[in-house]
């Protein structure tokens, strides 16, 4: 129905044009026979469709439209039902031709008739469904009513809402049990003791209150007071997980569609024209869903979460679905909710550059670590080659960009140091870059690394960028865009004794280079 839109034909009715075509006979006729009968008819039949035309674009209906979205958000590859209810709030009578605008990827477009058969107090409901395989946001809409005047001459179409955005969430995968979380009570939290030294009796004990278990009994202090003393609960906190995840344009050279990338032979998933148009990558995708299902993983397991970029910035500052783009810091359900919605439509930025063989190492003087054979396999790149130009907005150079794993990143670490956990979702490193992050393993009680990138087998690079996070700490593995994520979680714990001692030796420090 879109294409008639395009042809004048649409503007007038099969009905309408008859009567241009008899008014244009009848004029005809009148200036060669000289009747002026067959004037004032001609004149009538072509004045009644000019006027009906006149009459759809003039005397536009009202109509109200209700859209909700079920579930709102709702995760990718799921269904989500769309529930319309239009109600006409002006005057008038009679029948319209709607249509659902949407994206292409969500298929045809639904027509309906208004008022619908089941329509109740003036308000006609329409339900359908959805369902898309990336995430982002969509615009829904608008609707378009196809009106004709009381003689069906003329016909017009017009928009009477303005649309709204269906928020596709990048969905969790289950990942394994492991023992990557560290040490925490059976409720997900860790105990924490305070005293002032070991033999400090009095800041651990209090005196014995009716209900008290007997084992908790403090003989000791119940000795030296004379009144039966018990030992205080332990105090808990609320562990902390801190996630970086590498968004750098830079990090994902490979494959990238969306916006102005120009990769040789595109892909499938860019270039629709459906408002889908995020700066991304296969292995972007897969680092996106690495984030929101470790996210997951550990809000289940009552962990407080820490989202920040390379630069040590909020993660999602830059994330259009983002609900808060300055929240750094996410607990429970509600935060795991906003953690989805921020990373729907986040992608890549900063400016782009090939760095694998031909970036200028940024540390010439340090010394070249032994490569080791890297712990996880990684998939071949199919990905076409690296997109050109910037992303829109993002900074002319490097000089305007901030600088990834500095200073500002160790100083949001130390805040929070030794609280949980540090893991890293990253794109393509190079040495100099892995060198920078290695000291960043001190401030977290574990750190795990995962270097997302589809040159795993074909870059003398990556064994050297693993051995530089693997000597400061880091239990870091390269995958690939075909990896399997819940694999690459569990072979953490498969991490040899060297990477494990490494680690020990790191924790705890915290000393920067």
């Amino acid at each position: 129905m879109a294409i008639r839109d395009r042809f004048p034909g649409h503007f007038f009715s099969s009905r309408g044009w008859g009567l241009l075509g008899a008014g244009a006979v009848s004029l005809l006729a009148a200036q060669i026979m000289g009747r002026r009968d067959l004037l004032a008819l001609a004149v009538l039949l072509l004045v009644l469709p000019v006027l009906a035309l006149a009459g759809t674009r003039v005397l536009k209906p009202r109509f109200r439209v209700y859209r909700e979205f079920s579930p709102s958000p709702v995760e990718t590859s799921a269904r989500a039902t769309v529930r319309l209810a239009v109600a006409r709030t002006g005057a008038g009578t009679g029948h319209a031709v709607m249509e659902e605008h949407l994206p292409a990827r969500f298929g045809e477009s639904p027509v309906f008739r208004f008022p619908a058969r089941a329509a109740a107090g003036g308000t006609s409901r329409y339900e359908y469904h959805l369902r898309s395989a990336r995430r982002g946001q969509f615009l829904i809409g608008p609707v378009t009513a196809e009106f004709s005047d009381p003689f069906g001459l003329s016909f017009h179409r017009h928009a009477i809402d303005d649309g709204d955005l269906l928020t596709v969430t990048p969905a969790a995968i289950e990942l394994p049990e492991t023992g990557l979380a560290g040490a925490r009570g059976h409720d997900g939290v860790t105990p924490t003791r305070a005293r002032a030294n070991p033999s400090d009796d009095d800041v651990m004990t209090r005196e014995y209150r009716h209900g008290d278990p007997l084992r908790r009994v403090h003989w000791a202090a119940t000795a030296r007071h004379g009144s039966l003393m018990v030992r205080q609960e332990e105090s808990v906190t609320t562990p902390e997980a801190t996630i970086i995840l590498d968004q750098r344009l830079s990090a994902y050279p490979h494959g990238v569609f969306g916006h102005s990338a120009h990769s040789s032979g595109g892909h499938p998933g860019g270039g629709e024209g459906d408002g889908h148009d995020l700066l991304t990558s296969d292995a972007f995708e897969w680092a996106v869903t690495a984030a929101m299902s470790i996210g997951a993983h550990l809000a289940e397991r009552n962990y407080s979460l820490r989202f920040l970029d390379s630069a040590g910035a909020p993660a999602f500052r830059n994330s259009p679905s983002a609900p808060d783009p300055e929240a750094e810091e996410y607990t429970g359900t509600a935060g795991l909710q906003s953690i989805a919605e921020s990373l729907a439509a986040i992608e890549l930025s900063g400016p782009h550059h090939t760095h694998h063989h031909n970036h200028p190492r940024r540390d010439r003087t340090a010394p070249r670590p032994q490569a080791r054979p890297q712990e996880a396999a990684a998939g071949t790149s199919t990905g076409s080659s690296a997109a050109g130009g910037f992303r829109s907005g993002a900074a002319a150079g490097t000089g305007g960009a901030p600088h990834a794993f500095d200073d500002t990143l160790m100083d949001k670490l130390s805040a929070h140091r030794l609280r949980g956990p540090v893991l890293a979702v990253l794109g393509s490193l190079t040495p100099a870059e892995a060198r920078a992050l290695s000291p960043a393993a001190g401030f977290g009680a574990n750190a795990f690394a995962l270097l997302v990138t589809d040159r795993a087998q074909d870059s003398g690079e990556v064994p050297e960028v693993l051995e530089a996070l693997r000597l400061g700490g880091w239990r870091a593995l390269a995958v690939s865009a075909q990896s399997s994520l819940p694999d690459a979680w569990a072979a953490f714990d498969q991490a040899d004794p060297g990477m494990s001692a490494g680690a020990d030796v790191r924790r705890g420090v915290g000393a920067r280079p």
